[in-house]
């Protein structure tokens, strides 16, 4: 009975994408200048999505070698198909996004809303894709082999990719940026995006490779982690418990496909439109699971612990958009903050970032203890998979976002006009909050689904208790608590040293005679390789650290131990990852305000400042802030595979 749910709407996902890439595909490129601009970005984006996937490939090899002889071969396989299907979803959706910026350049020469139309259904292809892969190969592999236990070695998959996509795409975007912004905005005072600058390219590539293939492989992980951790978590009831995670995921298909209808038909203010895409999404997504519910004759219990996940995935989202959009106070008082120099920036953004927790963790808290107390860990995990259910559509406005920055890039690049760029540019801020909002998502919905695998693993290895007085449980908390800041002190030096190489490189060719004036092109393809070589180096010793962790502690010194570090990185990543994806955002934001013309507008004292705010919260943003959530989940995962290690 499932399998024909899941395959329904897992067809309907799949046939939504065909229609929406016939639209995009349908739709002129434009100018010349903007098919050169998009043909570089494109190539970009795949010269360094082949290069980290051959890498990818290998370290997939060794790993599925290890499980082989360690484990068995099943979950070797398993392993295999999961970091696969997350490699199918990303690439095709990198493919379509970098193919659609020219196009939605295009639109905006008709309309704003042309432009929505064009840059949503190329996102929404990578958010239906991601659900549609992601559901279909949990539903299968579990019809092969009946056993929830197996699935644990597909999460793995899924999370490896997605940590060495984030960190290596974050990597890659954050250096280009900083490289951009550092030599062209502040040295020189020429705008954003423009074609003498030689990053320019590799900036915008890095928005595709860094927010469509990153976060993309980031919410694969989270959405078939949190099906799995349900199923396994239902094991101790009966076959309609294990099933519902499925049944749920597939209403949250047909809801993310209305909701994504709804958007691409509609009309008028924009960030209205998108939310009220996601809010329908939201209402479908209860309305069936209750039919649902009543149907598989399970306790309408679990209803309310559909609507709490559901409910926290907005409120934390909602939260984000407070503290990180130019149209509230904190990114305004941090743009006042600017007035007197970057330290205070820097002050303020940080304050700014810590205080933006709050209300996460009380939502997360609330969420645990109201699906609990209905449910019990059932409930927390089914919060989880509620949370993510409408994943479709969220993930839709995230690509959306990358792909709207690129046309206001080849708006400017390619001389387009000032009533284009102010189009692309009005898509580009609301993309730029639905990303904030989505990064607040994408943590949230990590701390519910590493909470479920948590509980999975004290179960698996008979821990109803770990107490804090044992030395070994205490040691492994403080382990866990330091993996986050490690984690993220490898990623930020690798912005940094990766962004000293580019600064270095964008000042030479800028020197070159010709170059400033705009007689002699730059050469793009230099900064893209740099970017290129040194994220594909840099992502090592944290994906290394990630994965070995947990293993070694669990062999070493147990599996109380193990849970001890499982707690501590869960907590101290959570806050962690809020605090700098907040603090980027609102920085990014400060700035964005006072270019609009308030404070002194660009080339003031406070622009200046704000820049330097901003270049600081580059790789808080979009590199380590969003990469701890895939650290916390893959540890967790990686805890559950190699279990019988450790017993």
């Amino acid at each position: 009975m499932y399998l024909n749910v899941v395959l329904l709407s897992c067809s309907v996902a799949v046939i939504s994408v065909l229609i929406l890439l016939h639209f995009t595909r349908r739709w002129p490129e434009g100018t010349d200048e903007m098919k050169l601009f998009s043909k570089l970005i494109h190539n970009g984006a795949l010269t360094y999505l082949n290069s980290q996937y051959k890498a990818l490939m290998l370290f997939v090899v060794i790993v599925a070698a290890a499980l082989f002889m360690a484990i068995n071969p099943l979950s070797s396989i398993v392993f295999f198909a999961g970091a696969l299907c997350s490699m199918l979803a990303g690439n095709i959706g990198l493919r379509t996004a970098t193919s659609s910026n020219a196009k939605t350049t295009n639109a905006c020469k008709e309309s704003i809303e042309k432009g929505l139309h064009v840059a949503f259904s190329a996102g929404s292809v990578m958010g239906l894709l991601v659900v549609g892969i992601g559901l279909l190969g949990v539903t299968i592999l579990y019809y092969m082999f009946g056993n929830v236990d197996v699935l644990f070695s597909y999460g793995f998959g899924a999370s490896s990719v997605a940590l060495f996509s984030r960190v290596g795409g974050g990597i890659y975007t954050k250096a280009a940026d900083v490289g951009a912004d550092m030599v062209g905005k502040v040295e020189h005072k020429i705008p954003e995006d423009d074609p003498r600058n030689p990053a320019v390219i590799a900036d915008n590539v890095g928005d595709n490779v860094g927010d469509i293939a990153g976060m993309g492989a980031d919410l694969f992980e989270s959405y078939v982690d949190s099906i799995i951790a349900a199923m396994a978590v239902a094991v101790l009831f009966s076959g309609m418990y294990i099933q519902f995670p499925l049944f749920l995921a597939s209403a949250g298909i047909f809801a993310s496909v209305a909701g994504i209808l709804f958007v691409i038909s509609g009309r008028g203010d924009l960030e209205k439109l998108l939310n009220r895409g996601i809010f329908l999404s939201t209402g479908i997504v209860i309305i069936l699971s209750y039919f649902i519910i009543v149907w598989l004759g399970l306790p309408y219990q679990t209803l309310y612990c559909v609507i709490a996940g559901l409910i926290a995935g907005v409120v934390i989202g909602l939260s984000a958009e407070h503290y990180t959009s130019r149209e509230k106070g904190p990114a305004q008082k941090i743009a006042h903050a600017s007035e007197t120099g970057a330290a205070t920036t820097i002050i303020s953004g940080l304050s700014t970032g810590m205080v933006s927790t709050l209300i996460p963790v009380a939502s997360v808290c609330a969420t645990i203890i109201i699906s609990y107390y209905f449910m019990g860990l059932y409930g927390v995990s089914i919060a989880a998979v509620g949370m993510l259910s409408t994943l479709g559509i969220i993930l839709a406005t995230d690509s959306y976002g990358p792909i709207a920055d690129n046309a206001a890039g080849i708006a400017e690049m390619s001389k387009a006009g000032k009533k284009v760029r102010e189009n692309a540019e009005t898509l580009d801020a609301v993309g730029n909050t639905t990303a904030a909002i989505n990064k607040g998502f994408a943590i949230g919905s990590a701390a519910l689904t590493t909470l479920a695998l948590f509980s999975v693993y004290g179960t698996t290895v008979g821990l109803s208790v770990i107490s804090i007085m044992e030395p070994y449980v205490i040691a492994g908390l403080f382990i866990g608590g330091l993996l986050p800041f490690l984690f993220s002190a490898y990623t930020m030096s690798a912005v940094g040293r990766t962004a000293i190489k580019m600064v270095k490189e964008v000042r030479i060719q800028l020197k070159k005679k010709g170059v400033l004036e705009g007689k002699t092109p730059p050469n793009y393809d230099k900064p893209i390789q740099i970017s290129t070589n040194a994220a594909i180096m840099e992502m090592i010793k944290p994906g290394l650290l990630a994965v070995c962790a947990p293993i070694a502690v669990g062999m070493f010194l147990g599996t109380q131990a193990l849970g001890g570090l499982l707690a501590g990185a869960i907590l101290t990543g959570f806050l962690l990852s809020l605090m700098m994806a907040n603090s980027g955002g609102a920085w990014d934001n400060a700035k964005k305000y006072i270019e609009e013309g308030n404070l002194g507008g660009k080339g003031s004292k406070a622009h200046e400042s704000a820049v330097v705010g901003d270049t600081v919260g580059d790789p808080f943003k979009d590199c380590s802030g969003p990469s701890l959530n895939i650290l916390i989940k893959l540890m967790s995962i990686v805890s559950l595979v190699f279990v019988p290690l450790f017993i």
